[in-house]
């Protein structure tokens, strides 16, 4: 009988254990990710207005996947030549990250910076130099570092905030 219940009780620690690990897999893969970031982007969609995008064609880094939108939320050309807006990085489904674009739209040269993000974006972290298509049918290019710098807890203990 003892064997019995000792069998009994280490089986329940077991299934225990699996159940709380099973509950701590929301916290982000990518906590602690960082390195080079390299993004091209199509903007064909982009006339310059609050609320237009460029969609994402491909990334170096699992998170951004193609398709991912960069919505612009303010107006180019004010000040005058200066497209200064904050940006959206919407991969859908919550996944969303917050920054700031600063181009030259004389050049095609500037500079994002992106501070936070739920979902798969949390604790995303980038700074990259933006540089404008060389020929027909480019895309533009973001080229930078990244890093995420803290855990994404998809789920509240207890279920509710």
């Amino acid at each position: 009988m003892k064997t019995t219940r000792g069998s009994i009780a280490f089986l329940g620690l077991l299934v225990g254990a699996t159940v709380l690990a099973a509950g701590t897999t929301s916290v982000s893969a990518s906590f602690g990710k960082d390195g080079f970031l390299q993004v091209d982007k199509n903007c064909s969609a982009y006339q310059g207005q609050p609320g237009q995008f460029c969609t994402i064609t491909s990334a170096n880094i699992s998170e951004i996947t193609p398709g991912t939108k960069v919505i612009y939320t303010q107006p180019a050309d004010i000040p005058a030549g200066v497209l200064d807006s904050n940006v959206l990085l919407d991969a859908g489904d919550g996944n969303r990250a917050t920054g700031r674009c600063t181009l030259d739209m004389a050049t095609g040269l500037g500079l994002c910076r992106f501070s936070d993000g739920t979902g798969r974006f949390a604790g995303f972290h980038a700074r990259v130099d933006v540089t404008p298509p060389q020929y027909a049918g480019d895309d533009w290019h973001w080229r930078g570092t990244y890093a995420f710098t803290r855990k994404n807890v998809a789920a509240h203990p207890g279920g509710k905030k």
